[in-house]
């Protein structure tokens, strides 16, 4: 029977910030309370909602949630589903269009549920979640830059953080 090891102890991975599990959850609950309660039962600030009709809303939400389990469930597919016996700068699948792809896809499903309601409330809550997430980008980049150097240093210049390009950079 093969041994599971969790995230935390693999030596092929860079690591994250100390306080990166406990804010994303934090931030997690916050936003669903939040989003939840103006939504579905004061309607503080979901004004924008009665402009743009539900037919619209739906299906555009729909959308923006696929997108955002999509970055969620192929980052996660490549990071954890191989342990790489040689760490190295992870530049295959969505990694080669965007290097936060986990934390993007994190956003579009906040979006997503932002979409179908258009809570403003919720939407400022979305705003500290985006900061939250560009600030752990900017620690575990640290941490990437220390252990892979150069060729993280060019990744960065190929690929960007968290909005992908539609179309790839020429390279001369």
């Amino acid at each position: 029977m093969s041994e599971q090891r969790g995230h935390h102890d693999r030596n092929d991975l860079a690591g994250e910030h100390v306080l990166s599990d406990i804010g994303q959850l934090v931030l997690f609950v916050i936003f669903i309370i939040a989003w939840i309660l103006d939504s579905f039962i004061f309607g503080f600030s979901t004004v924008i909602s009665e402009y743009v009709p539900l037919y619209v809303r739906v299906p555009l939400a729909i959308i923006i949630l696929f997108c955002g389990g999509y970055f969620i469930k192929k980052s996660h597919d490549i990071v954890f589903g191989e342990i790489r016996e040689e760490p190295s700068v992870i530049r295959k699948g969505v990694f080669s269009r965007v290097r936060h792809p986990m934390y993007l896809g994190a956003i579009l499903l906040y979006l997503g549920s932002l979409v179908s309601t258009f809570s403003l409330i919720a939407a400022g809550i979305w705003v500290l979640i985006i900061v939250f997430y560009c600030f752990n980008s900017k620690h575990e980049e640290k941490l990437l830059l220390d252990r892979f150097g150069k060729d993280y240093e060019d990744y960065q210049r190929e690929v960007p953080m968290l909005i992908p390009r539609i179309r790839r950079k020429q390279t001369l």
